[in-house]
């Protein structure tokens, strides 16, 4: 797997936190991205089966799909009903503990959910019906405490009596009608390739529409029959059979980079961008009614650049952002006045928030559609189903300055790196470019600041104090991650630093700078206690520098027959300094390694190491200077790669002197 060039530790932060960017998918039936529901449950099994894919003896899944029947129709006017009928083997506990609530998303603004069979067939014989009593109707967790969304729900059901060898069936309807975009409508539809679907059937029953595209996968063609069944002058039905082992594969198949069916009636991708304008784009009138509030945010004497910066803050910092996936709403927003009096919105809610404001001052913004993944884009069939992430763009002077709102605590102008280098979708007006790369750059040098001070003791144990000190990407994720969670556990985030960074003690005290003030680089410092860290009896006794491990970019691997090599990517330039401070007990000598100096046009690297007075020091700078470089410097890039990292295996060797005891003196 490919390192990301970061400290270790990072790689642990998206599981205290989030992916940033990256909500949790719904299985809309106008966007259908995945018509398995109970996606708590199917998720969960596809991710192990996944995992068991990758290995030569897979083991068995903790729960099987031995059916999928999936039927879909959809109506002239935007309507559609979706029914899904699955049959599920329970393997083991954990299927068990997965499938013991199957929960369905809606909007009941616009979508009805029912739930006709739930019912359990058992190994030792009988079957059990769920009591239409313990299904329950609910708000969406995320507006539990947002009044105006409550209409964002959850539909549960809770599963009693399940055990290992049942088979679980149930049934699901769902119906749309109203649409905030209909009579347009749209679905994009992946068949199950990790082994967990044995048998999976879909059909679409469609409306003879002028404007409607169809495109299907080559490699799963509709079944022959399925093209002309039913067919008439108004509608068509299609549908496909796939059948599977149940058990994945050793090599499993390819991902699909595209939906095997994507359908949508939008002629194109302008006319989509002028129905979402319609939606989000705040009018003239509303924004004049916020001018007090936008006047009452910055100075009358600050420029637009100025200004800008601190509807941002106001936006994105004192409008909590609700965890809803794009398009929850129906891509709807609320007056932004309503939303400035609740406190609270949507992203699409605070992207018209930010432009009625700003709209007094500069502007207009734009909404930016994007996809952490890097699709859609501008050649594809127009249609919203796969965006995941709103970000807003306005113009100052005359260069596009993109934000984002949703994060909370992300400096003005930082984009997420996920996203960066992607296409956009750019709705709103005066937009010649509807489809963009988006080119976000970072409005800072990016830096990483670790400062260790340590202390060993005649016990071998370690104390240390942990400083860190971002600027940049890694900032973001660290922001993140302490806004998240709570302060009382904040010592949890903080021992997962530690652990990543090679110690085993004891957090004893974490502390962060608040995550919201954004001007200023983010600080983490916490204290840790790891004893029996040396055994002073060996002899002779070694020990790493206390630093964090530097993470570089993998050396170039060889490419493929026929395939042009790619460009190195470094990433974004960043300049790295680690340095620790060990105070070793009186009486202890040292030898210390060998510094080490690099130089290239794209990197630099630089360490040093001594001791005085039983005090050891250790340093090390890194600095990517260029973002990429060509592929036919592999070789002088893996030279670089590999005096970086003989230099982190280098070791202190530490001696102490034995104090003699005194002998008894002769008579």
């Amino acid at each position: 797997m490919k390192a990301i060039r970061v400290f270790r530790f990072l790689i642990f932060i998206p599981t205290t936190a989030f992916f940033l960017g990256a909500p949790p998918a719904r299985s809309w039936l106008t966007q259908d991205r995945s018509q398995k529901p109970a996606e708590n449950g199917l998720d969960k099994v596809q991710e192990k089966a996944k995992e068991n894919s990758a290995t030569k003896a897979p083991a068995k899944l903790p729960a099987e799909i031995e059916l999928l029947e999936t039927r879909i129709r959809f109506e002239a006017d935007g309507g559609s009903r979706k029914e899904v009928h699955a049959r599920v083997k329970i393997n083991d506990e954990l299927g068990v503990r997965q499938f013991a609530r199957l929960n369905f998303d809606f909007n009941r603004s616009f979508e009805q959910v029912e739930i006709p069979l739930v019912r359990i067939t058992h190994a030792s014989g009988g079957t059990v019906d769920v009591l239409p009593s313990a299904i329950t109707d609910t708000p969406n967790p995320a507006v539990v405490n947002a009044p105006a969304y409550q209409d964002v729900r959850v539909k549960s059901v809770r599963i009693l009596g399940l055990a290992p060898n049942d088979t679980l069936e149930y049934r699901v309807i769902t119906t749309v009608s109203h649409h905030p975009l209909a009579p347009d409508f749209w679905l994009e539809h992946s068949f199950d390739r990790t082994g967990v679907v044995s048998h999976e059937f879909f059909e679409l029953d469609l409306p003879t529409l002028p404007n409607m595209t169809l495109h299907m996968n080559p490699a799963t063609p509709a079944d022959p029959s399925g093209a002309s069944d039913s067919k008439t002058a108004a509608r068509s039905v299609v549908r496909w059979t796939r059948k599977q082992s149940a058990t994945p594969h050793a090599k499993g198949e390819p991902v699909q980079s595209a939906p095997d069916i994507s359908i949508t009636t939008f002629s194109s991708w302008n006319q989509l961008a002028d129905r979402l304008s319609i939606l989000l784009n705040p009018s003239e009138q509303q924004s004049r009614a916020l001018w007090d509030r936008a006047s009452s945010l910055t100075s009358k004497d600050a420029g637009a650049h100025k200004k800008m910066a601190d509807i941002y803050d106001f936006v994105s910092k004192k409008i909590r952002t609700l965890d809803l996936p794009v398009g929850a709403t129906g891509f709807r927003s609320r007056p932004p006045a309503e939303t400035l009096a609740s406190g609270y919105g949507t992203p699409e809610d605070k992207f018209t928030l930010f432009a009625a404001l700003g709209n007094n001052f500069f502007g207009p913004a734009r909404a930016g559609f994007v996809s952490s993944s890097g699709r859609p884009r501008a050649s594809e069939s127009a249609s919203p189903g796969e965006f995941d992430h709103v970000l807003t763009m306005s113009v100052y002077p005359s260069i596009n300055v993109w934000m984002d709102l949703n994060i909370e605590v992300a400096p003005f102008r930082v984009v997420p790196m996920q996203f960066r280098g992607k296409p956009v979708f750019v709705v709103g007006p005066s937009v010649e470019n509807r489809w963009e790369t988006l080119d976000a750059p970072l409005p800072f040098p990016s830096s990483q600041i670790v400062t260790i001070k340590a202390e060993l003791d005649l016990r071998g144990q370690l104390s240390a104090r942990v400083s860190y000190a971002m600027r940049g990407d890694n900032e973001l994720l660290l922001r993140v991650a302490f806004h998240q969670t709570p302060k009382e556990n904040w010592k949890n985030v903080a021992q997962l630093l530690a652990l990543s960074d090679g110690f085993r003690g004891q957090i004893t005290n974490a502390n962060a700078s608040d995550p919201y003030e954004t001007q200023d680089p983010f600080n983490v410092e916490y204290e840790i206690t790891q004893p029996k860290f040396v055994d002073w009896s060996k002899k002779p006794l070694r020990i790493p520098a206390l630093l964090p491990l530097l993470g570089l970019p993998d050396p170039a691997g060889k490419a493929s027959n026929g395939a042009s090599a790619s460009l190195i990517n470094l990433g974004t330039p960043l300049d790295v300094e680690v340095s620790a401070t060990v105070h070793l007990p009186a009486g202890t000598t040292a030898h210390i390694p060998t510094g080490t100096s690099v130089e290239r046009d794209f990197a630099t690297y630089a360490s040093q190491y001594s001791a005085k007075d039983s005090t050891l020091t250790a340093s090390r700078r890194l600095n990517f200077i260029l973002r990429e470089i060509p592929a036919d410097r592999a070789a002088d890039y893996n030279a670089f790669l590999r005096a970086v990292q003989n230099d982190e295996s280098q070791v202190f060797e530490l001696e102490r002197a034995e104090a003699t005891a005194a002998k008894p003196q002769k008579p």
